[in-house]
């Protein structure tokens, strides 16, 4: 993986709102990294029901701090399950902030295409 890319580990607490993320982003960016890469694991269900806000709120986080956020794994069963995430999962992936991949081979891919 690129030396830019911080990688989380798949263990630990789920992350449930941007108090939990923090150290994750304070650390990234202080070791120069300009991406994220977050494990679905981590992330705790509130992240994935939108109405929540904490997918917007971390997201929002991730843009100020100009750090890409990459999550990494199979969001397929979320995807299914409601169509705003699916629409979010479908933008995000178009722009230049948020992705959702599979594995890290495609974040390195996607990194690599520009």
């Amino acid at each position: 993986m690129r030396d830019d890319v911080f990688l989380c580990d798949p263990g630990g607490t789920p992350l449930r709102d941007t108090s939990d993320l923090m150290d994750i982003l304070g650390e990234a960016a202080w070791g120069g990294a300009r991406w994220v890469a977050l494990p679905v694991a981590r992330l705790h269900d509130d992240f994935f029901s939108l109405r929540t806000g904490v997918a917007g709120e971390i997201a929002q986080k991730f843009v100020n701090y100009r750090v890409g956020l990459a999550i990494v794994g199979d969001v397929s069963r979320h995807v299914a399950a409601s169509t705003a995430f699916r629409d979010w999962v479908r933008e995000s992936d178009r722009g230049r902030h948020v992705w959702f991949v599979r594995d890290l081979a495609e974040l390195e891919a996607r990194l690599a295409d520009g």
